[in-house]
């Protein structure tokens, strides 16, 4: 029962950020844990970033460690996804999720998804 909606995709030459944001058609949206996820043409979906529900705690994959940043305003109604640094690799479909385990990284563990926001980044 929550709707979910992203937007800030684009492109954008490797080096350079882009910001996401995905917006929840709840005011119960402080319930959920929150991820992005990304999937890129001929790949299965990667997880991205988690973030609990009050954002104290955040978890992140590897591979963007210290160039992403999750973030959230409940009052908004609204996660994010800063992304500095971005790199070829990154190119991808990206999308958020909403749930009720904290930080997981296990796509069945959402419960609800956004349709998703295009993100290139050109060599």
């Amino acid at each position: 029962q929550v709707q979910l909606v992203e937007s800030g995709g684009g492109l954008v030459q490797a080096g350079g950020s882009l910001s996401l944001s995905c917006a929840a058609s709840r005011r119960t949206f402080s319930w959920y844990a929150m991820g992005w996820f990304r999937q890129a043409p001929g790949k299965e979906r990667e997880f991205v970033a988690a973030i609990s529900r009050t954002g104290g705690r955040t978890n992140y994959v590897d591979s963007v460690k210290g160039r992403f940043t999750i973030s959230r305003d409940n009052d908004k109604n609204t996660v994010y996804l800063q992304m500095n640094s971005l790199k070829p690799e990154d190119t991808a479909v990206y999308s958020c999720a909403a749930g009720l385990v904290v930080g997981s990284r296990d796509p069945g563990d959402y419960d609800y998804w956004g349709q998703g926001t295009q993100v290139t980044v050109s060599s």
